[in-house]
């Protein structure tokens, strides 16, 4: 798989051949006739559901990169959503640039109003919860447990969709049934785990760890269930490198990793006025050596992970 190597950034697409429907923290979403969907990811970085005014140049193509990567390996355990057209097939010459190596062409389907998270080890907000419950999402655990431990087994831990800009709300199982019915409900959660732990699979044996990952559904006319939006990137998904992960887990440590933690990391000591961020728009700029930095590691995880 060849790396993407376009140096110039897309912050926002701006296609007129098509009706833009909705623009997120990252994708650029266009109307295809009424069946289709053009899916444009940007350069855009979010952190703290705060999008940053600078983007980090190549993102978009590496995170296509890597959700084409696994939709071609995970396709036998659900569909997904590609249509296997060509994306630039559907806009003027003109904006071909735009949309090349970062988009996808996909059915349109109706979204599921539940993210599907699975958590394969104790980190992030799963561990704050864990510190004072003893459960993450009404999921009960062993006692003992220390930060980024590997758990027993994976656990589904849902979140209900928010509006863009605003968090995700962490629900239990028991609340999905309510929203989506017993069996829909059932069968999320049980693909979702088949998914993570196949996925999980392929990238230890890469020298990766997926901690956690959020999968999205929806379901097409036929009503059959389809994995859909991006599927295990490093923004949807916490990636450990193997090494280093023993010691960060003896020393209680977060250990290092390929999502976006280095730019949260930034963003919690990063002043606005001389006054520590507030995670509220607009955000602090970004410094060059951070972009870049960013960067590398989102390249780092898609060479590991295809190379």
């Amino acid at each position: 798989m060849t790396l993407p190597s376009n140096p110039t950034a897309l912050h926002t697409s701006a296609l007129s051949s098509l009706p833009l429907l909705a623009r997120g923290k990252v994708r650029d979403n266009y109307a295809v006739g009424t069946d289709r969907i053009l899916m444009v990811a940007s350069d855009r970085i979010s952190a703290f559901d705060v999008i940053m005014g600078e983007p980090i140049p190549g993102k978009g193509e590496l995170l296509t990169q890597m959700a084409l990567f696994w939709f071609d390996k995970l396709g036998h355990l659900c569909p997904n959503h590609l249509t296997g057209e060509a994306p630039e097939s559907v806009v003027s010459p003109a904006e071909a640039p735009q949309v090349r190596g970062r988009s996808m062409l996909v059915q349109r389907l109706q979204p599921i109003p539940v993210e599907a998270v699975v958590r394969g080890y104790l980190a992030g907000s799963g561990w704050k919860e864990y510190q004072a419950t003893q459960s993450v999402c009404g999921v009960p655990l062993p006692t003992g447990l220390t930060n980024a431990a590997k758990l027993p087994s994976p656990i589904y831990t849902p979140a209900a969709k928010a509006a863009v800009g605003e968090h995700d709300e962490n629900i239990t199982f028991e609340r999905t049934v309510e929203m989506i019915g017993p069996e829909l409900a059932a069968k999320i959660r049980d693909v979702s785990i088949a998914i993570y732990q196949a996925a999980a699979d392929i990238a230890l044996a890469k020298g990766m760890i997926i901690a956690d990952t959020k999968f999205e559904f929806g379901l097409d006319p036929q009503g059959r269930l389809v994995l859909m939006d991006e599927v295990l990137t490093p923004d949807s998904s916490r990636y450990w490198p193997v090494e280093g992960y023993a010691q960060a887990l003896a020393q209680g440590e977060n250990p290092p990793s390929y999502d976006k933690q280095f730019l949260r990391d930034w963003l919690e000591q990063a002043k606005v006025n001389g006054k520590p961020w507030d995670k509220t728009a607009p955000a602090p700029r970004l410094p060059q050596d951070v972009i870049e930095k960013t960067a590398a590691k989102y390249r780092e995880a898609l060479e590991r992970l295809t190379g």
